[in-house]
């Protein structure tokens, strides 16, 4: 039951954080937001450092589950146009929805783990589906340095999600193109 009253709260502070940003996320509006008795999120969490700690986890939780599932989907890809395609499904989940407010929570949370180092471990970026369905593809195609490639490549995808949540839009089609074909080259 503990483990389900904590998800809860997780999950409102994520919502907080995506409505009202890092300033906005405090125990007393993760309790309204949980819609439970005042004190409940400072109960569970006592530290402010203790609610986002909880937030982060959870936050990476929800984004490797979208990930596993959309692996589980899509085929492996063979081509660079396949790649692209799994690109753009990512930037939309991204950009939409409840993965656009995971987003917003997201890079809030980034810019919070400068200064934050328990934060910023919980964020590395971690072994996912996603990551290994790229990884392969460059390895079939003998792509030299296929770590730092990939790694280079999932970096400037994030860079274009992250300019698309501010300034508005979808990631083009032929931004992620040109990524891919630099990535081969």
């Amino acid at each position: 039951m503990a483990t389900d009253r904590r998800t809860l709260l997780s999950d409102a502070a994520l919502d907080v954080l995506a409505d009202e940003g890092i300033r906005g996320l405090t125990h007393r509006a993760v309790d309204r937001k949980a819609a439970v008795p005042p004190g409940t999120t400072s109960a569970y969490f006592r530290t402010r450092a203790a609610l986002l700690t909880a937030l982060v986890t959870r936050l990476v939780q929800l984004d490797q589950a979208e990930l596993q599932t959309m692996a589980e989907q899509l085929p492996p890809f063979r081509t660079a146009e396949e790649l692209v395609d799994g690109m753009t499904l990512l930037t939309r989940e991204r950009l939409t929805g409840e993965g656009r407010r995971r987003s917003l929570a997201r890079y809030a949370c980034a810019v919070e783990s400068v200064r934050d180092p328990e934060l910023r471990e919980i964020l590395v970026p971690r072994e996912n589906a996603g990551r290994e369905a790229v990884r392969s593809f460059l390895t079939e195609r003998g792509v030299p340095d296929v770590e730092n490639r990939t790694h280079t490549l999932l970096a400037c995808l994030d860079g274009l999600i992250f300019d698309r949540l501010v300034c508005g839009g979808e990631v083009p089609r032929e931004a992620l193109e040109g990524l891919v074909a630099a990535t081969l080259r």
